[in-house]
């Protein structure tokens, strides 16, 4: 094999489908069959979020009281830390059926019109990517949320006649990735507005060890803890990570996720300790070594790894701003001393300029 090396030194990196990183927090294939498995069906279940789910639990128990449906949930943060899982729990809560659908399917008012033409009292309509809505398909959904009525227009020109139909009392569960995408006359109709964070280490731990209980995979504290510390404060990560994990310890250590199996197969999946990957590592990479640190545009920065901008943008930049070790700057992006620590570079150091680098 030939050792080809960059003029950075590096051997270079393929270019790498961000759907297909271990890291990813987009869904792949496998994910939804094995995550749906592993969900908590009830707030008591759910590991994490503390706040939120006290928050939910409170709603819950107050709409049961009333004997009336829960208010209109909005839920907004990074992809892959349960939104559509807590959709379900809050249908399970409220013993209510559970309809799903996402804001690109819905692409006609007719669409969302039979959508709500078929919903029961107490239902919970869990609308996925919300912000992505037509402004036809919004105008339907404000008076069903407001008013649980649907307006509907039959015949056109002169003869067109307005027709009311009233709604059983049902809630919508929205989440969104993008919450500033969202009209504004959107996010007024939901009562509850509630944001997902990144999960605490202890809290991946304990629900990578409690889906190794669900899978029949036998790992050792250690194991979870090396899973937890790599998984990015994301749950699906963690679970990816879980099965990856547990096909290499069944191939190659009797079955059994102990530390050392855990950080062995880590390293074969080339996921270092704070789980940053290849795409990681080439993103910071270009930016210490061939930009000198930063500022680089966006453009200029996805040219030189042979990237997406998005990708770089949606995929890589929120979890190192997360870290610290990117900073987005007036002129562009620049690696903060905590990136040069972690790539094992040594920092330059440099003139005020402004703060620019402060």
């Amino acid at each position: 094999m030939t050792d080809e090396r960059s003029a950075t030194g590096r051997t270079p990196i393929p270019k790498t489908a961000p759907e297909r990183r271990a890291v990813s927090v987009t869904p792949q294939a496998g994910d939804q069959q094995v995550d749906h498995a592993l969900r908590p069906r009830s707030l008591r279940e759910m590991i994490g979020q503390t706040r939120l789910r006290d928050k939910m639990q409170i709603l819950v128990e107050a709409a049961r009281q009333r004997g009336d449906a829960i208010d209109h949930v909005l839920l907004y943060g990074p992809p892959g830390l349960g939104k559509t899982t807590l959709s379900h729990i809050l249908a399970y809560e409220m013993g209510a059926n559970l309809k799903v659908t996402a804001g690109p399917a819905i692409e006609k008012a007719g669409d969302l019109a039979a959508i709500l033409t078929n919903l029961r009292k107490g239902d919970v309509l869990f609308i996925d990517e919300i912000h992505r809505l037509g402004r036809a398909v919004e105008e339907i959904l404000y008076p069903a949320m407001e008013d649980f009525s649907l307006n509907i227009v039959v015949g056109s020109g002169p003869g067109a006649r307005n027709i009311q139909l009233k709604l059983p009392k049902f809630t919508v569960v929205g989440a969104t990735t993008r919450l500033a995408l969202m009209t504004s006359p959107l996010r007024a109709r939901f009562g509850v507005v509630e944001r997902f964070d990144f999960y605490e280490a202890d809290a991946i731990e304990e629900i990578v060890t409690r889906a190794a209980r669900l899978l029949e995979t036998p790992i050792e504290v250690e194991g979870a803890r090396a899973i937890a510390r790599r998984s990015r404060g994301t749950p699906r990560v963690a679970l990816r990570l879980l099965r990856r994990l547990r096909d290499y310890a069944q191939v190659r250590a009797h079955g059994v996720v102990t530390g050392a199996v855990a950080n062995e197969a880590l390293s074969l999946l080339e996921i270092d300790e704070l789980g940053l990957d290849d795409l990681d590592r080439r993103v910071l990479d270009a930016i210490i070594l061939k930009f000198s640190g930063g500022p680089v545009g966006l453009d200029t920065l996805a040219a030189s790894i042979s990237e997406e901008p998005d990708t770089i943008m949606d995929v890589v930049e929120p979890y190192l701003l997360q870290l610290g070790f990117l900073d987005r700057t007036p002129r562009g992006r620049v690696a903060t001393r905590a990136a040069y620590a972690h790539m094992k570079i040594d920092y330059p150091e440099r003139p005020e300029q402004g703060g620019l680098f402060g």
